[in-house]
């Protein structure tokens, strides 16, 4: 039988990468596996040449042309982890939350303006977490409690999202998921060492589990990360990663390993036309 072929959508790592999936790829060529790095930023494509080529797609860079090269693939039949449509959801955090609510996850209180100013009025009942519409840019996350410091956010022509701010308990849990298992993480937000990166591994209480397994259900996948902030003794869920890290996951390269060879072979046997590819 041909060899497995999975591609990885990356970004460019610094050397050296902390990133797990560098070592994640290692371990699939050492499983036999055809590796292939796709790069989308090192030189000019020719659209008509993007065709499944691949048993499966990773795709870890969810931004710009990446995401772009992703849908194309996704539209011409492609397995992509996590799909496409998912994928672009979860980056909208007006879709993943509403998506969220209707799932009955337990979220905060969530608002969305153009321009940021039409917040003001919020501010009288506490304070608020603005944050970007878009995307995963830790830096432009920001706790306001005034209308002057609502005034400093900066102004564009996109939505602001806004979350109702609860002063968390202790440090922000952070539960991954990869296939059937469950990983609970605690983390200092924003994680500024690599050791905060990996912050300190706990164990999840049946709530925990039961809120994080439903929002995978929402969005039908199961390999993702929640951000929960426990406040007052409620857990609430404040962001949702397709792609995240998985920093602090115990032996989290071998288990992502597993997880992408697995989807692979049940790409190959739903899609058995691909196994001819050199």
């Amino acid at each position: 039988m041909t060899r497995l072929r999975i591609g990885f959508l990356l970004p460019h790592y610094s050397q050296p990468s902390n990133s797990y999936m560098p070592v994640v790829m290692q371990m699939l060529r050492e499983r036999g596996v055809v590796v292939d790095v796709i790069h989308t930023s090192d030189s000019a494509i020719d659209v008509s040449t993007v065709r499944v080529e691949h048993d499966l797609y990773v795709l870890k860079n969810t931004t710009g042309l990446a995401l772009s090269i992703a849908g194309a693939l996704h539209a011409q039949g492609a397995t992509v982890v996590n799909p496409y449509p998912v994928t672009v959801a979860l980056r909208d955090r007006i879709v993943a939350a509403r998506t969220l609510q209707a799932a009955g996850v337990p979220t905060p209180a969530t608002y969305v303006a153009r321009p940021s100013s039409r917040l003001a009025s919020l501010i009288a009942e506490g304070p608020l977490v603005v944050k970007p519409y878009q995307g995963s840019e830790t830096f432009a996350v920001r706790i306001v409690g005034s209308v002057a410091e609502l005034n400093a956010v900066p102004a564009g022509k996109e939505p602001v999202f806004a979350q109702r701010y609860h002063a968390p308990q202790g440090r922000d849990r952070k539960i991954y998921r990869i296939g059937e298992q469950l990983f609970g993480v605690r983390k200092i937000f924003p994680a500024r060492t690599e050791e905060e990166k990996h912050g300190q591994p706990f164990r999840l209480t049946p709530e925990l589990c039961e809120i994080a397994s439903r929002c995978g259900r929402a969005f039908g996948i199961d390999l993702y990360g929640v951000d929960i902030v426990e406040s007052e003794g409620k857990p609430l869920v404040v962001d949702m990663n397709s792609m995240p890290g998985f920093k602090g996951v115990p032996d989290a390269p071998r288990h992502l390993a597993a997880y992408f060879l697995a989807a692979a072979r049940a790409a190959r046997a739903a899609a058995p036309s691909l196994a001819g590819v050199p």
